[in-house]
């Protein structure tokens, strides 16, 4: 886990491009989150002194720092509120006229005073051209000092490119530059949404206890694999992240603004809870929403909020597309799976004919879906691993097979993916031809089967059956 510490130079972030980089910032702070957060932006004044044809000095500004616990409400109104009069046109692609010293930001007690040492401490510096200026260089070298990482995350675009020549000249020189300070790391990215909302995740895992999400595993094989070698160690990560399904009203005490549902059963009256002291009505207010468990946002009316509600028998599938089976990612599938078979005379109330018709819609369906190697991407309100209809879409592949049922699968959203772990393979690393060949051979030894679950017990009811005869030597109760 780390806290983090966002710098936004605006003088060279073009106006269209903060807006890109508010809306995953401002989604994200919608997860539960420690209070780990901090940010801040460089900024020019307004305006310059009167006659003078220079700007102003550059400011460092904090718009959110870490408090005692995470507020939602500020740092999105702090997001939505960062300047968009900073961009200097004039000078971008080149180092801008004066400089600001990262000094104050650093050692600024307000934001890293109770960072243990087993919170590691982070700078990301977003700019869309780099600043080589020696004053930037000595306070990156005064963050190494404090133990202080920093990642310049350079936006770059094609557009910039052709415009200001210099801007990748300046940027592979500011790289090199800094090349030697072992606490800094320059990423360059294009200014995408999909490449930012990734980014953005990328940096919520951080903010996590990694302990919590990684496991460590070990694949054990009955014959060597090379040499002695029979086992192979692994991190294991999560793929997707099942989120909330809407935002449910909730009656919240004015006297700490929290939710008294969880606290009171009486419905008849209803206790503070943190005081236990019985509430007038005059004391609750009904026009608040539970975001996640820990929460709550004051609405100025009763709508935006929703009552999740109990499937009926029924659930409404809209189908939206269809994909090529060979693209499916498994790693976005999530829950357990359900058997789809067609409607029988005994479930819904349909004449015969209709009946018939039905059938052969969907045994037609499945087999032409199957021949073409695609499924069928739907949409619900329902979540079918809690059977209860939200305000928040959830994602379904219907999957055929050639003659028989098909396949409902629940597909992570966009929100729910969680990032791959930042480990890729050396860029010149090969496995050597002997490693090859004794894989090869190790692999051969291991019996090829089509998978049938009956072939793989888990032992369930042997072991119960076990449990019982031993209870029974001791009687009945």
């Amino acid at each position: 886990m780390a806290l983090l510490c966002f710098l936004l130079d605006l003088r060279n972030i073009p106006p269209p491009i903060l807006g890109l980089l508010k809306q995953p910032a401002a989604s994200a702070s919608a997860a539960p989150l420690p209070d780990r957060l901090a940010l801040c932006y460089v900024h020019h004044a307004a305006a310059a002194p009167s006659g003078s044809s220079s700007r102003s000095p550059p400011e460092l500004k904090i718009a959110y720092r870490p408090g005692e616990k995470f507020s939602l409400r500020d740092f999105h109104h702090a997001v939505e509120n960062l300047p968009l009069d900073g961009f200097l046109p004039d000078q971008h692609g080149s180092v801008p006229t004066g400089d600001v010293s990262l000094q104050n930001l650093f050692s600024n007690r307000a934001i890293y005073s109770w960072a243990t040492d087993d919170i590691s401490k982070k700078v990301i510096a977003i700019c869309f051209s780099a600043q080589n200026t020696e004053p930037l260089r000595r306070s990156l070298m005064e963050a190494s000092e404090q133990c202080i990482t920093v990642e310049f995350v350079m936006l770059e675009t094609e557009t910039a490119a052709f415009m200001y020549d210099d801007v990748s000249e300046n940027s592979s020189s500011f790289i090199h530059r800094i090349s030697d300070l072992e606490n800094c790391v320059v990423r360059r990215y294009s200014p995408e949404t999909q490449v930012l909302h990734g980014l953005v995740k990328r940096w919520l895992e951080e903010l996590k206890d990694d302990k919590e999400e990684m496991m460590q595993a070990v694949l054990v094989f009955r014959a060597p694999i090379i040499k002695s070698v029979n086992q192979v160690t692994c991190s294991i990560y999560p793929s997707a992240n099942q989120i909330i399904d809407g935002f449910p009203y909730c009656q919240v005490c004015r006297c700490h603004g929290l939710p008294i549902d969880d606290v009171t059963t009486n419905k008849a009256k209803w206790l503070c809870p943190t005081t236990s002291r019985q509430l007038a009505a005059s004391d609750v207010t009904d026009s608040a929403v539970k975001i996640g468990d820990q929460t709550v946002l004051f609405l100025s009316t009763s709508g935006g909020g929703s009552n999740m509600r109990r499937a009926s028998t029924s659930i409404s599938f809209d189908v939206i597309e269809r994909t090529d089976l060979a693209s499916l990612n498994e790693g976005v599938i999530m829950g357990k799976s359900h058997v789809v078979v067609p409607s029988s005379n005994d479930e819904v109330a349909l004449t015969d004919e209709s009946l018939d018709q039905n059938t052969q819609i969907f045994y037609g369906l499945c087999e032409t879906l199957f021949k073409l190697d695609q499924g069928l991407v739907c949409s619900s309100a329902c979540n079918t691993e809690t059977m209860k209809i939200g305000t928040l879409a959830c994602y379904y592949l219907l999957q055929p097979s050639e003659k028989g049922p098909m396949l409902l699968r629940r597909l992570a959203g966009s929100e729910e993916i969680l990032p791959l772990p930042d480990v890729s393979r050396p860029r010149n690393y090969t496995v050597s031809m002997d490693a090859k060949n004794s894989i090869e051979t190790s692999l051969s030894k291991i019996a090829v089967k089509e998978y049938n679950p009956l072939h793989h017990e888990r032992g369930f009811h042997s072991k119960l059956n076990s449990l019982v005869k031993d209870s029974l030597q001791f009687g009945c109760d």
